[in-house]
């Protein structure tokens, strides 16, 4: 078992989203998380993650899944959309979490960053400004720097929203 949610009940905006919530997620599960708008998808993910406390119950990791081992994609934001940074840049940042002490990126790092964005198709790009790019191709610049972390659980927030049909498709590939 990788993540536990025991009995856990979230609230957002002291209004409770979800109560007695239970369930279990093992090494290869795919779980989708359906619900309206403000319904605490969301919030569930961030309690995943830790960035979120509980009302009741419990959530923990096991088979020495470690916080940093968790790759995260976001809804995309308004702030986020205009970063001020390269492609490369942002996907190679995902990296930034296995530097430790070390103050430069590794030869394997730049592999990791460049091996994700050939599987997002977005090497095309990879000096282009973040925030002069179309809402997909940000999406994918997003995913490929989730996936570049090397997560062993990778949260996913709308993660295809802004992207197009033959995207989708990539995107579903590349998941599994």
């Amino acid at each position: 078992m990788l993540i536990e949610c025991k009995n856990v009940r979230l609230a957002y905006e002291n209004h409770i989203v979800a109560d007695n919530l239970s369930f279990s997620v093992n090494k290869g599960d795919y779980l989708c998380i359906i619900g309206e708008n403000g319904s605490g998808k969301t919030t569930l993910m961030k309690a995943l993650l830790g960035l979120k406390t509980v009302e009741a119950g419990s959530i923990s990791h096991g088979e020495g899944l470690r916080q940093n081992e968790i790759g995260y994609l976001p809804q995309q934001t308004g702030i986020q959309k205009d970063f001020p940074a390269s492609v490369w840049e942002v996907v190679l940042s995902g990296r930034i979490n296995r530097l430790g002490f070390k103050p430069f990126y590794s030869s394997k790092d730049r592999k990791t960053a460049e091996e994700n964005m050939a599987r997002l198709n977005i090497t095309n790009i990879k000096d282009k400004c973040y925030r002069e790019l179309s809402g997909g191709q940000q999406q994918r610049v997003a995913i490929a720097r989730t996936l570049a972390t090397n997560p062993d659980v990778i949260l996913l927030d709308e993660p295809i929203s802004a992207l197009d049909v033959t995207n989708r498709e990539i995107m579903k590939a590349e998941l599994k």
